[in-house]
């Protein structure tokens, strides 16, 4: 073969490479600006759920803040509530112990009222002896 001949086999040949090197260089070129955009999509999805997240993370917060304060008036008003038990309480015991002196009054004014009465028998007597009638109930007698 000619020596000219050769030189434009390899010329060819060089041709043919760099055609090929300009082909896989423009496909590799388009495979990255493909893989940063995917990486872009990707970060701005992450950045979206990290925005949802941090949301629903502040709504979480107040949602406890406001279960804290409902337990808390929830606890101020179970306290109330036993300062009135407390205090029906003592105000029951106190109209039983009113109602009880009030009770002792009647029977001693009607005590009196018996051995002031001149119908009335103060003997002491025992029921069967007087028929069931006694004081409160006494017959008069004739």
């Amino acid at each position: 073969m000619e020596t000219s001949t050769i030189v434009w086999i390899i010329i060819g040949i060089i041709v043919v490479v760099a055609i090929i090197v300009a082909i896989v260089m423009a496909t590799d070129k388009r495979r990255r600006i493909a893989r940063v955009e995917a990486d872009r999509r990707r970060a701005a999805d992450l950045r979206q759920s990290a925005a949802e997240t941090e949301a629903a993370a502040r709504q979480r917060e107040a949602d406890a803040a406001r279960a804290t304060a409902d337990a808390k008036q929830a606890e101020a008003a179970a306290a109330q509530a036993r300062l009135d038990s407390d205090r029906l309480i003592r105000e029951s015991t106190d109209h039983r112990s009113d109602a009880a002196g009030l009770h002792s009054e009647a029977d001693d004014r009607l005590r009196k009222a018996d051995t002031l009465d001149p119908d009335v028998d103060t003997a002491p007597e025992t029921e069967v002896e007087t028929g069931g009638t006694g004081r409160h109930g006494a017959t008069p007698s004739t």
